[in-house]
């Protein structure tokens, strides 16, 4: 099954867990392709579509909600998952992370459940801005993603995805 991981992300926390949803993917015998949301092929060449994005202020990165409006005919069409990561800090809960109204408003439109929430990470060697330089060296620096839960969430989508397929005989009779 060809499959599309998209994602966008600014400091690669998210990219990062794009990757591993993918190598899992691609493990269990997909074709899969993982690429930033602004170079993102056509939804329409893909089985399934899978776009994550990193949050930023309760926000998702433009080029993730861009993909979403610009294909959301193909991705009614298609079994698609999302997924947002940010939350930092020893405090951050992703169950009570908030879906930012423009994501719940195109999970609507697509039909599609609202978004997984995972951990990000925070580290000032890759802080671009300086708000995100001064979040870095404090409680909210360090690296919250769950590796068990993506596995579990894309292991989650597999088995969905393996219940859709068409069954096939295995062995025909004349």
């Amino acid at each position: 099954m060809r499959i599309l991981v998209a994602h966008a992300s600014r400091m690669g926390s998210t990219a990062e867990i794009a990757q591993r949803v993918a190598d899992q993917l691609s493990e269990a015998g997909n074709d899969v392709d993982v690429s930033p949301c602004v170079d993102a092929a056509d939804a329409g060449g893909y089985a399934a579509v899978i776009v994550g994005s990193a949050l930023y202020l309760g926000r998702w990165e433009k080029s993730a909600l861009s993909y979403l409006k610009v294909h959301a005919a193909q991705l009614r069409e298609r079994p698609t998952w999302l997924f947002q990561s940010g939350p930092c800090g020893a405090g951050s809960d992703v169950r009570t992370t908030g879906t930012p109204r423009a994501v719940t408003r195109l999970t609507k439109l697509i039909g599609v459940a609202p978004p997984v929430t995972f951990g990000g990470r925070l580290e000032r060697s890759r802080a671009r801005t300086r708000v995100s330089r001064w979040m870095a060296s404090g409680t909210y620096a360090g690296d919250f993603r769950d590796w068990e839960q993506v596995g579990a969430w894309t292991a989650e989508i597999l088995a969905r995805l393996e219940a859709a397929r068409p069954a096939v005989p295995t062995d025909r009779q004349p």
